[in-house]
């Protein structure tokens, strides 16, 4: 319960922030442009579409290119919004006050890791809604927009916790932003460092885009569930070990 309580401080803080709305309002204008720019291209060849049998439809061209558009524009974003989750109380030196309060560790984790997601699922809602105006005015593969969905929402909240743990290493907002957008391009990019590896394998496993394509392509895999769901809570757990050495020392 303390969890909720906590994230919807956060929540309520990052609304609070011109940041955060300058941020929302850059996003969403960022994605509606591509947005519009596969959706006339999908009309452009369209003609075409309609005499090959089985081609793709508008969920291949316009919903999928989407989506990974806004997954690359939000692997720069979210690092600007999980940077100040525990590195602004360690630097105004509050972090003390936090710890010594009748809340565990995992409760203080927790709340900041669903207040940061919760903007992020805000965003997430937007830019999901922009593909089912198509169904205004046509058809639209609801498989495919719902697995896009789903692999969006994970990598998500993989970035949020990853940028959450970086977040509790320093005292320095910036050096977290910067440091967590690194490891993310790290991760995001494993998959191409892996063309000549011997552990070729080991590698496209690490690497986030390997499990985020084939969800975009509406191919569901627990491989891919497991993977983001392994990476989120190792990351919030490595974040509860980091708060739980800094209560021993205070």
């Amino acid at each position: 319960m303390m969890a909720f309580i906590i994230a919807g401080r956060e929540l309520r803080s990052l609304f609070l922030s011109p940041m955060a709305w300058a941020i929302l309002a850059v996003v969403c204008g960022i994605c509606a442009w591509f947005f519009l720019a596969y959706l006339d291209f999908f009309l452009q060849i369209q003609p075409r579409l309609a005499a090959v049998p089985g081609g793709p439809g508008a969920a291949d061209i316009v919903v999928a290119p989407l989506f990974s558009t806004a997954a690359t524009v939000l692997l720069l974003v979210v690092p600007l919004l999980t940077m100040r989750l525990i590195s602004e109380e360690r630097r105004a030196q509050t972090l003390p006050l936090l710890l010594s309060a009748p809340l565990s560790m995992t409760e203080i984790v927790l709340g900041k890791f669903l207040g940061v997601l919760g903007f992020v699922l805000v965003m997430l809602l937007l830019i999901a809604a922009m593909p089912l105006s198509l169904l205004a005015g046509g058809t639209l593969d609801l498989g495919l927009w719902a697995a896009g969905v789903l692999g969006l929402l994970l990598l998500l909240a993989s970035f949020c916790s990853i940028g959450l743990y970086l977040s509790t290493l320093t005292a320095q907002p910036v050096v977290a932003a910067v440091s967590t957008f690194g490891l993310l391009l790290l991760l995001w990019i494993l998959n191409l460092a892996s063309a000549g590896a011997d552990d070729k394998g080991l590698l496209d496993y690490l690497s986030l885009m390997s499990h985020f394509q084939p969800l975009l392509r509406g191919i569901f895999s627990s491989t891919d569930i497991a993977y983001y769901l392994l990476l989120i809570g190792t990351f919030l757990v490595l974040s509860i070990r980091r708060l739980d050495a800094d209560r021993l020392q205070h």
